[in-house]
C-alpha cells in the first residue's frame, strides 16, 4: 500500500510529516544528534535494512534534513550531517523523547539523562508557553476565527462546506 503524501495541505504538522513523519527517519534524525555521521554506524547502531537506510538518508537529504558530505578518506566515503533544517528538529525529538519516557519507558531503564554542556545543569522539559514564559496547555490556546486550521470541514450530512 503506498503511503499517502500531505504535499498540497494545507496543514503544516502534516506537511512537515511527509518530511521526517516515518520512525525511520527521526530515528536517524534523532542519531545524527547523537553524532553518527557513517551509512555502516547508522546501520549498526538502528539494525535497519540497508535499502531502508539508503531510502531514508536519501529522502532526508532531498528535503534538506540531512547533507551528504564526501569526506574523501580512501578513495569516497560520505558521512551525512545534520543541516540548519535538521537541527530545527531538536526540541521536537526532545519533546518526543520526553513524552516516551513518561507514558511509554523502558523497562529497567531510567529517562535520558539530558544536560546543558555549559552549566551541567537538567534541561527542563519542553513546553509551550505564552509571550511572558508562562506554560500552556492545549486548553489555554485557541486558533482565532478565519484561520486555516488545514482541517477540512464538513457539513453534518458529511459534506465539505464552503
Amino acid at each position: 500500500m503506498a503511503r499517502k503524501r500531505f504535499d498540497d495541505s494545507n496543514c503544516s504538522v502534516a506537511r512537515a510529516l511527509n518530511e521526517v513523519g516515518d520512525w525511520w527517519s527521526l530515528l536517524v534524525v534523532l542519531h545524527a544528534m547523537y553524532g553518527i555521521r557513517r551509512f555502516v554506524d547508522f546501520q549498526q547502531e538502528l539494525g535497519i535494512a540497508r535499502n531502508i537506510l539508503c531510502d531514508r538518508l536519501a529522502r532526508l537529504v532531498d528535503n534538506e534534513v540531512l547533507k551528504k558530505v564526501d569526506v574523501g578518506e580512501h578513495g569516497s566515503r560520505f558521512e551525512y550531517r545534520l543541516t540548519e533544517k535538521g537541527r530545527d528538529l531538536f526540541p521536537i525529538v526532545i519533546a518526543l523523547r520526553q513524552w516516551g519516557d513518561k507514558w511509554n519507558p523502558a523497562p529497567d531503564q531510567t529517562p535520558l539523562d539530558l544536560r546543558d554542556r555549559e552549566t551541567g545543569r537538567a534541561i527542563l522539559p519542553v513546553e509551550v508557553q505564552d509571550a511572558d514564559g508562562k506554560p500552556l496547555t492545549v486548553r489555554d490556546v485557541f486558533v482565532p476565527e478565519g484561520s486555516d486550521t488545514g482541517i477540512e470541514k464538513k457539513t453534518p450530512d458529511g459534506k465539505k462546506s464552503a
